[in-house]
C-alpha cells in the first residue's frame, strides 16, 4: 500500500483519511492540518520523510505560477528543505490541468442536461494570480469574468476584467507578496472555521459562476446562492451541507471526492507521483496528464438544488 500524507497549515478541523484504489494500486490518503503553525508543519515534514511515498504540501503552495512566470514563496521553503527522501507535491504542476477538464466537463453537463452554455456567463474568480490556470480556461469557456484578487486578498475595492491586468499586477505585487507569511494573505487555522461574514455582495449576486479556492469563496459568501454554480477545490461533507442551506444549485469540485470529501490538487499531484516510477526531477506535464487521463481523475459534479 502506498501511503499520501497531505500536511496542512490550515485547521485540524478538515482532516481527513481515507482509502483509495488507482491503477491497480491501493493507497492510504490522509490529511493532517497544524492551525497555522509552520514549525510544527516543518516538524511533521522532517519526522515523516521516508515514512510515507510522497508528501501533499497543504494550505500553502512553493510558486504561483502566472502565465510563464514562476513567483517562489519564501516560507515554504522550509517544508521542501526539510524532505529529502519522499516526493512531493503542492499541487501546481496539475491544478491547471485539472480546472481546465472541470470547466470542460461542466459545459458538457450544461449542454446535455440544461441545454445551456458556459458561454456569456458572468462569473467570479476570487484570485486569478492564485490560479492562474483556471482563470484562463474561464476566459476560454467564453465566460464573462471578474478577478477579485484585490477584494480577496488585500481588501480593496478593485475589481480586474482581464488576463492581461493580472499579468501586470503579479509583476508588479507577487514578488513582494511571496516575502509575506501566509497567514497575511489568506484564512488559516481557527480563521478557516469562522462563519462566512457577507462581503463584496454585488458581485456574488450578479455571477452566475463562482470560481476559486473554496476557502475563499466561503469566507465572504452570502446566505442566498440560489441558482448559482460553484466550481471549487477542497470541500468536506459539512461544506456541502453548507451549500445546500443556501440553495447554491451545482457544486463542481476539481478532484474526484473521496468518502464525501474532495481532496485539494496536492494530494492528487502527491498521488501521481507516487504511481510513477521515476524521479521526481524528471517528472513532465506531459507524464500528469498521462496518468489523469488512464486512471481517470475526473472533476465531480454534484446538483445540491
Amino acid at each position: 500500500m502506498k501511503k499520501i500524507l497531505s500536511i496542512s497549515i490550515g485547521s485540524s478541523s478538515r482532516d481527513h483519511n481515507t482509502r483509495h484504489v488507482f491503477l491497480g494500486q491501493e493507497f492510504e490518503i490522509t490529511r493532517q492540518g497544524t492551525n497555522g503553525d509552520v514549525n510544527k508543519a516543518t516538524q511533521l515534514y522532517r519526522e515523516m520523510d521516508g515514512k510515507v511515498d510522497a508528501f501533499g504540501v497543504g494550505g500553502a503552495g512553493f510558486y504561483l505560477q502566472v502565465a510563464d512566470r514562476r513567483y517562489y514563496f519564501r516560507e515554504p521553503k522550509k517544508f521542501r528543505n526539510a524532505i529529502k527522501i519522499s516526493k512531493v507535491g503542492d499541487g501546481s504542476r496539475v491544478k491547471g490541468l485539472l480546472e481546465k477538464r472541470a470547466f470542460m466537463a461542466l459545459e458538457k453537463y450544461l449542454n446535455e442536461k440544461e441545454g445551456r452554455s458556459l458561454k456569456g456567463m458572468t462569473a467570479l474568480q476570487t484570485t486569478v494570480m492564485e490560479r492562474y490556470g483556471m482563470g484562463k480556461a474561464m476566459v476560454e469557456a467564453g465566460l464573462n469574468v471578474t478577478f477579485g484578487d484585490f477584494m480577496f486578498a488585500l481588501g480593496l475595492p478593485f475589481p480586474m476584467k482581464t488576463l492581461g491586468q493580472a499579468r501586470l499586477l503579479a509583476a508588479v505585487f507577487l514578488p513582494i507578496i511571496s516575502l509575506m507569511p501566509f497567514a497575511w494573505l489568506y484564512p488559516l487555522g481557527s480563521e478557516q472555521d469562522k462563519p462566512p461574514q457577507p462581503k463584496w455582495k454585488k458581485y456574488y449576486e450578479r455571477s452566475q459562476i463562482i470560481a476559486g479556492d473554496f476557502l475563499q469563496i466561503r469566507q465572504h459568501m452570502p446566505d442566498d446562492l440560489t441558482g448559482k454554480i460553484i466550481v471549487t477545490n477542497t470541500t468536506t461533507s459539512k461544506n456541502v451541507e453548507e451549500l445546500k442551506k443556501r440553495n447554491l444549485h451545482i457544486l463542481v469540485t476539481v478532484t474526484p471526492r473521496l468518502e464525501g470529501r474532495s481532496f485539494g490538487t496536492n494530494v492528487m499531484e502527491a498521488t501521481l507521483l507516487a504511481l510513477m516510477d521515476k524521479p521526481e526531477s524528471d517528472v513532465t506535464e506531459a507524464d500528469f496528464l498521462d496518468l489523469i487521463e488512464r486512471i481517470p481523475l475526473e472533476p465531480n459534479i454534484e446538483v445540491l438544488n
